[in-house]
């Protein structure tokens, strides 16, 4: 597997224009995108916009497979691959080096958007409107980019980048509404996949259940799951799991004479402490305080 370290690298061994800039660079895709027929990883992120008609897009281990004008996010290292791409309409890909980001701002809030860990197919699917801000957005970081770059070009250049990452995030909001109208709530599915888990006996097979677990059985990224989780319900899928485990645990304690070692065990835990701690967190009283309250 081919790494880069450069975007002039990238550029010479694919037949792309090089870069204006050494650690930021633009490719306007005219209906036709490849950068090679094998996989690669970078030090750089990458922004794209394409609506495919043939070929292969894959990042994350998985398959692009929409149809729809989608953007997706791809961080430093991950695994990418584009093959004999043609693309129904202009695409544009957006190349940041890390190094670029160094000294501002957007160094630290670019690794707060979850998207960036999502797989290929939670990618951003884009209203017509949404498009024409995208592409409005991109043409003035093209613009910039063409112009005789200056002590002023990174920051305008990196103002537009964050705008479109802040876009992104609102659009995702969006689609995950829309995802809810059409095929129902996540939050649903989540806790019907917990109480299988549960009533398999996974949990003294497996133990606890995990998000990644969990995500897996969904078909989704660890990241996106939460995202949308937390859309829905306010709360994370981690969250989810530990209400979940509580709540199998009041109806243990309520339910059985198991004392409170072997409750925490058949559900899974072998740190009693941990238990002990997470119960009272989400009940507010120990274990012990609500086994002697059941008594009482």
């Amino acid at each position: 597997m081919k790494h880069y370290k450069s975007l002039s690298e990238l550029s010479r061994e694919n037949g792309i224009t090089p870069p204006e800039n050494p650690l930021f660079s633009l490719y306007r895709c005219n209906k036709a995108c490849t950068l090679g027929d094998r996989e690669f990883t970078g030090d750089f992120y990458m922004i794209g916009f394409k609506k495919i008609a043939a070929g292969v897009f894959l990042y994350g281990r998985t398959r692009y497979d929409h149809d729809n004008g989608s953007m997706s996010f791809i961080k430093p290292r991950q695994v990418v691959e584009f093959k004999n791409l043609e693309l129904d309409e202009d695409g544009f890909l957006i190349f940041l080096h890390e190094d670029f980001l160094n000294g501002h701002a957007l160094h630290s809030e670019i690794k707060k958007y979850g998207y960036f860990d999502y797989e290929t197919n939670e990618a951003l699917h884009l209203s017509p409107k949404e498009e024409q801000i995208i592409w409005e957005l991109f043409s003035k970081i093209e613009t910039e980019y063409y112009n005789n770059q200056d002590e002023y070009s990174r920051d305008i250049i990196l103002g537009h980048i964050d705008s479109i990452l802040k876009y992104s995030q609102r659009f995702y909001k969006r689609q995950f509404i829309n995802r809810i109208d059409v095929s129902g709530k996540m939050v649903t599915r989540f806790n019907e996949a917990l109480s299988r888990y549960f009533e398999k006996g996974l949990l003294l097979e497996r133990g606890l259940p995990t998000v990644k677990l969990m995500a897996a059985e969904l078909h989704l990224s660890p990241s996106y799951l939460s995202d949308l989780l937390k859309q829905e319900s306010g709360k994370t899928a981690i969250e989810l799991i530990h209400i979940f485990l509580i709540s199998e645990a009041k109806n243990l304690l309520k339910g059985s004479d198991n004392n409170i070692a072997e409750t925490a065990y058949s559900l899974g835990f072998d740190n009693l402490p941990y238990f002990s701690r997470l119960f009272k967190k989400e009940v507010g009283v120990s274990p012990n305080q609500f086994k002697r309250q059941i008594v009482n």
